[in-house]
């Protein structure tokens, strides 16, 4: 049985517990910390001495600032995501938010003051201060800044910021037609090299374009026509610097292992190499993508089709599969997709020809 109004709870074994509020969780809910004693004065000395402790730790943490919390926040962080994860966490802190509220105490941010933040920087939120930010880029700034907020709250007992996400209009999902893909096609077919080769590939898989730089020899099983998706390659920044990284693709979904056309297995067994060795640069070392990048809008170019980034031949293969079929469940699995959803939600819609095809079966009733 308690005793009202102060956390005091006799238990079934005869001791005391005292629960006293040191903070709160995610949810909002209160967080407190449990003290025993078998005697209710006991337990009430107890909580008194953690009561002192706690006080003198929230004035501590008054005091704390923005700064403070993010450095230990990216400490954090830099423990359970990839370098290319925590180089762009760094970045957005270092760039946007520490300029903003680095020195400000984590007590005295509100959510009318983040709110102001965000709106200045869709406004001119821009590093070179000509024109401002989209709302994709504004909402993975605060995305980085709830979670050190929530840091905050779990470490500190600092009350998390609440404030309005920036809407984003979802684009037009584009992709090549296909005139462009006919031509694109032919251009690769006749011209071939081990890039063609492998712009061609993509075409026909939808790997990302780090994938697609990280893809050996050992990966390609001609004979089951199969390409396993195993590590990624991506330029990261560091202070100032970057470097290559040969890492673990996107999500543990995107480590897959994807099956090619007859054709395409035929073609890719015209340049088969020793395991080690790179599709896109038949060595032992990767391009990375923004070389691809490059070399792909130079193809265009000479095929005649139109400049798109290489992304698009991803959004392509997805378009061109339910075009012919293909269901939501297998179209997640080809591309790797973390959330099954994806797919449904981004590539499945009607075409107005297949909307005619349907109406077209409906007649007057007779």
């Amino acid at each position: 049985m308690s005793k009202r109004g102060s956390n005091i709870y006799k238990r079934k074994d005869g001791q005391y517990e005292g629960r006293v509020p040191i903070g709160y969780h995610e949810n909002g809910t209160i967080r407190y910390k449990s003290v025993y004693a078998k005697t209710l004065a006991e337990v009430k000395e107890k909580m008194a001495q953690f009561y002192s402790i706690r006080d003198e730790q929230n004035v501590s943490n008054y005091k704390i600032t923005f700064s403070q919390i993010a450095e230990q926040w990216l400490i954090s962080a830099k423990l359970r995501v990839k370098p290319s994860s925590y180089a762009n966490y760094k970045n957005l802190v270092n760039k946007h938010l520490l300029t903003t509220f680095g020195c400000i105490r984590m007590t005295y941010l509100s959510s009318s003051k983040m709110n102001d933040f965000i709106l200045k920087k869709i406004q001119t939120g821009r590093l070179s201060e000509k024109g401002g930010l989209s709302a994709k880029s504004v909402r993975d700034i605060m995305t980085v800044f709830r979670s050190i907020s929530m840091y905050a709250e779990s470490e500190c007992g600092i009350r998390s910021v609440h404030f309005t996400m920036p809407k984003t209009e979802q684009k037009k999902m584009e992709v090549l037609n296909a005139d462009e893909r006919r031509h694109l096609e032919q251009y690769l077919i006749s011209n071939p090299n081990r890039t063609n080769m492998s712009i061609l590939l993509c075409i026909f898989t939808g790997l990302r374009v780090g994938e697609l730089c990280g893809l050996q020899w050992k990966d390609v099983n001609i004979k089951s026509r199969t390409i396993s998706v195993n590590r990624t390659v991506q330029r990261v920044n560091h202070n100032g610097h970057s470097e290559v990284v040969i890492g673990t693709p996107k999500s543990r979904s995107s480590v897959r292992t994807i099956p090619v056309p007859q054709f395409m297995a035929d073609y890719l067994e015209k340049y088969k190499s020793e395991n080690e060795i790179y599709l896109v640069t038949g060595k032992r070392k990767p391009t990375e993508p923004r070389t691809m990048q490059n070399r792909f809008h130079a193809i265009l170019k000479e095929a005649g089709v139109r400049e798109v980034n290489f992304h698009m031949l991803r959004h392509t293969y997805a378009t061109v599969c339910v075009e012919n079929g293909f269901d939501a469940k297998t179209l997640n699995e080809l591309l790797g997709h973390a959330d099954a959803s994806i797919a449904l939600n981004r590539y499945v819609h009607s075409s107005m020809k297949l909307k005619h095809d349907y109406v077209s079966r409906l007649q007057l009733s007779t």
